[in-house]
């Protein structure tokens, strides 16, 4: 009777530690990975940083601080997040060299398309376009024909959270071509090359 008693006991506590696991997994809620998040849509955000005139100090005096408003929208294929957007900046004044003195940049507007690559929440992307800067007249001189239409590229980096909510960072490269200012000098015209890099905040929807 002993000996049944030593081998029913045995059993017992090798089909608890055979198959307790597996009944306590069948127990225990199924996990599965969150939804990658999704790209595609319509946004509208906010930006803010500085407008520079050249490398390496952004956040020289001569520069401006910037501040402005975007939309846009975007379609995600696989990994692949193509897109346009339209943004409006005030430029805080930047001041460029020209012939004969100085001018300042004070609004851009801008019509760009995207590009970029989606790993889940982070969005790494490059952008292209043109832009529409307007210059003022700054130290000696006397006048600028204001409005100038030039070219825009740049790259970025995007992060997206819960809510539709995304922060990103961008650097754009902005040449201003045959910019015509009135200085002591006479009229001259002069290419404008400026930078502006900042960060913004948009919300999906």
């Amino acid at each position: 009777m002993l000996s049944q008693a030593k081998i029913a006991l045995t059993a017992s506590a090798l089909g608890v530690c055979l198959f307790g696991p597996a009944m306590a997994a069948d127990l225990s809620p199924a996990y599965n990975d969150p939804p990658a998040l999704q790209w595609s849509g319509a946004y509208v955000g906010v930006h803010g940083g500085t407008a520079f005139t050249g490398m390496p100090n952004p956040f020289a005096g001569r520069n401006g601080l910037s501040g402005g408003i975007q939309a846009g929208y975007n379609q995600q294929m696989g990994p692949a997040v193509l897109g346009a957007e339209i943004e409006g900046s005030y430029l805080g004044g930047a001041e460029h060299d020209v012939r004969g003195g100085k001018i300042k940049e004070k609004w851009r507007g801008a019509a760009k398309a995207k590009a970029g690559l989606s790993f889940d929440q982070t969005l790494l992307f490059g952008t292209g376009g043109v832009a529409m800067t307007k210059f003022d007249k700054g130290e000696k001189v006397t006048s600028t024909e204001g409005w100038k239409l030039g070219y825009l590229i740049g790259a970025g980096i995007e992060q997206g959270f819960a809510g539709g909510l995304s922060a990103k960072v961008e650097y754009d490269y902005i040449r201003t071509p045959g910019v015509e200012t009135t200085s002591a000098f006479g009229k001259s015209k002069a290419t404008i090359g400026s930078h502006e890099l900042k960060a913004g905040i948009n919300y999906r929807f």
